[in-house]
């Protein structure tokens, strides 16, 4: 594996758990009330209020699923995909899904916004986040790319 692969799957790591536990969105309401849940805590609290469903599909899809990538993606890049092979069939597919998480997120902020019930202004954990996912869905090609050009060894 490449330096600056591996580099890259590491700063992904980081970035995704500094958007799992950093806020992602400003919530105000009235002028009074303030919130900023991390992407974790939006999660737990959906479990708390019943919502048991809605915080599986969306621990799964934002929580789980990207744990999962990155985790085939190291597979992918160390060279022993061949070892694993439910990652290498696995991997075009969880790269389809890729955004979708971040796309939920910022289709909350939008209803929060338009709704006029609150002000919603994406966080930190939310740029954190979406550049881990921009980095996961990048490395699958850079990993095709050096495959080539060192001759099918990597």
């Amino acid at each position: 594996m490449s330096l600056v692969r591996l580099l890259l799957l590491l700063l992904a790591a980081i970035f995704l758990a500094l958007g799992l536990i950093l806020p992602i969105i400003r919530l105000e309401r009235l002028y009074f009330f303030t919130e900023t849940p991390s992407l974790v805590e939006l999660v737990a609290a959906l479990f708390q209020t019943g919502d048991t469903g809605l915080a599986l599909l969306v621990g799964l899809f934002s929580i789980v699923f990207p744990i999962v990538k990155l985790t085939g993606l190291a597979i992918q890049l160390s060279g022993r995909v061949d070892e694993v092979g439910l990652f290498r069939r696995a991997m075009p597919h969880l790269s389809k899904w890729s955004m979708m998480d971040v796309m939920l997120v910022a289709i909350v902020i939008f209803a929060a916004k338009t709704s006029g019930l609150a002000v919603a202004v994406s966080q930190p954990g939310l740029w954190f986040y979406a550049a881990s996912t921009v980095i996961a869905g990048l490395l699958p090609s850079l990993a095709r790319i050096g495959r080539e050009v060192d001759g099918g060894t990597n």
